[in-house]
């Protein structure tokens, strides 16, 4: 049964703005539109923008005041803070080099495609009694915490137990540095190198103009990408885990959805889903303020956590939908929900354990996407592949049919399989990493909610298991875990791949985001959709005593 709500807009609390004040927000100019007071419920967020600055000593950041204003530049010398003005600063990259050698190792207990399953595996290695912390040179990993394991003897003594218990999955990573990235900037004909500096601006917008070098592949060489964003806030350049630099954006919250919701709905979708986003998104950034401790800010800008394109590009209609709904979160026993969303479930939602590892979310089920009573999975459970397989059948009565992802087919030759799984196995070391020849892959585990939970592979070394949100890193080209294999044979009936018919495009938990342009099209505002999607948990004012997550 469909969770039911009122047809019209439930956001009382928010009576005090009046529409010309909500008109007068979306039509102010982008910088004073971004002056909002601080409380706690328009809590400051530290947003890694560009958080890898440095790979290269090509790396350049130009970094512009809006035309009649200025940049104040703080940084530390000797003497104290120092404090300069200009309109435009250019933060490059320089080679230094090491008056020794640096050898740079870390204990990887674990490597994982998400935060989601990082988290989980960081919390069994604390019930051992081991310190942890989580990072993500490229996935995410969980280290032995360093400063605890602090010597080359005590982390090979830790790594050594390890797999006399019997543990595959840790290893030893080693850097050896004979030059380390130095950032600096040059004003009125000095060169200042400085590992951090804040950036302010009288009018709180500062334009960021990012230079890098994009690597050579086998078709295409190597070529230069440039963007230009706008943020709100201010700016600060700080070293992080991994010996490069990120740029951070401290923004108020309210700042930051502007630059979220309109890139992650969609600035021209249905008005209820964008009010429906501005909530999760709200909700989602408060809930994961932990996810990059290890390097000192909070939230990135990209798909490992929410898009955010600063005020580069802001829309009346998705920042009416972040000030209508401005202050409301989604909660659950007064507890930020994970709230999760993705492009498409492919006609059902996949609870939490169908896709991470870790305890369930009681308001993450699996829902059929439709506000028909097209399939009843009490009765037709698609953990049953005959099931599964007349359920990618249908192709009408639900929220996305009408989506180009919502039913796909894509094949592919084993060669092409096996090449591919073989980088993704490189990456976390794993010992079969160097297989030569791949021979079958199976689905061998499946949720009653359709999704893969577990994949065998045949491989001349042996066999090789992949769960939940990793088959999609591991295999081209499912864009989804709801799906099922279908041999392709040669000629002479020898196997030379695999179809996987499918459907969805993401991981399909909580709200999709292309079902509920269609729920709103149908009349449902922001709250009934996220009832919908999130059932038992209520749209309430931030306060004090929600609780943003528990360990």
């Amino acid at each position: 049964m469909l969770a039911q709500a009122p047809q019209t807009p439930n956001y009382k609390w928010f009576s005090c703005i009046s529409s010309t004040l909500l008109t007068a927000f979306c039509l102010l100019p982008l910088a004073s539109a971004t002056a909002t007071a601080q409380s706690p419920q328009n809590r400051t967020l530290k947003v890694g923008v560009v958080q890898r600055f440095g790979t290269k000593v090509t790396d350049k950041l130009t970094l512009k005041a809006l035309p009649g204003d200025r940049l104040t530049l703080r940084y530390k010398t000797p003497q104290g803070i120092e404090t300069t003005n200009a309109t435009s600063v250019k933060l490059e990259i320089a080679a230094k080099q090491m008056e020794t050698v640096a050898v740079e190792e870390r204990v990887v207990l674990s490597s994982h495609r998400s935060f989601e399953s990082a988290e989980d595996s960081a919390n069994q290695w604390r019930t051992q009694g081991i310190e942890v912390e989580i990072a993500q040179p490229l996935r995410w990993q969980v280290w032995a915490k360093r400063d605890v394991y602090n010597s080359p003897l005590v982390r090979r003594w830790l790594l050594q137990s390890l797999q006399a218990q019997g543990n595959k999955t840790a290893f030893l990573d080693t850097k050896v540095f004979k030059q380390m990235p130095q950032a600096f900037w040059v004003l009125k004909g000095f060169r200042f190198n400085r590992n951090e500096l804040d950036i302010t601006a009288g009018k709180n917008v500062i334009e960021v103009m990012e230079q890098t070098t994009q690597e050579a592949t086998a078709v295409e060489p190597e070529k230069a990408i440039q963007q230009t964003r706008r943020y709100g806030g201010s700016l600060h350049l700080q070293k992080n885990a991994y010996g490069t630099y990120t740029l951070v954006n401290e923004v108020p919250t309210e700042t930051y959805l502007r630059g979220v919701v309109p890139h992650e709905i969609g600035a021209f979708s249905p008005y209820a889903s964008q009010e429906a986003q501005a909530i999760l998104a709200r909700t989602y950034a408060l809930r994961n303020l932990r996810r990059f401790a290890v390097d000192n800010y909070e939230l990135c800008a990209d798909v490992n956590c929410q898009v955010y394109k600063g005020l580069t590009e802001v829309f009346p209609q998705t920042d009416k939908a972040i000030v209508q709904t401005s202050g409301l979160v989604l909660s659950y026993q007064n507890e930020l929900v994970d709230a999760l969303y993705s492009a498409s479930s492919g006609g059902v939602t996949a609870p939490f354990g169908d896709v991470w590892h870790g305890p369930e979310r009681p308001y993450l089920r699996s829902i059929v996407d439709s506000p028909k009573n097209v399939w009843d999975l009490s009765k037709q459970t698609l953990s049953d592949e005959n099931n599964f397989r007349r359920f990618i059948s249908l192709k009408n009565g639900f929220n996305e049919e009408k989506e180009e992802t919502f039913r796909w087919r894509e094949e592919v030759s084993l060669i092409s399989i096996a090449g591919f799984l073989k980088q993704y196995l490189q990456k976390k070391q794993h010992p079969l990493a160097n297989f030569k020849t791949l021979s079958q892959v199976q689905v061998v585990e499946r949720s009653a909610g359709g999704r893969v939970l577990q994949m065998k592979v045949q491989t001349d070394l042996g066999t090789i298991d992949i769960d939940k949100d990793e088959i999609r890193n591991a295999f081209y080209p499912p864009i989804s875990t709801l799906f099922y294999l279908e041999p392709i044979y040669n000629p002479d009936r020898t196997l030379n791949g695999y179809a996987f018919v499918g459907g969805g495009f993401g991981h399909g938990v909580g709200m999709s985001q292309t079902g509920s342009y269609n729920l709103a099209n149908l009349g449902w505002n922001g709250d009934r959709i996220l009832n919908f999607y999130f059932p038992g948990a209520q749209v309430v004012p931030l306060s004090d005593s929600i609780t943003f997550w528990r360990q």
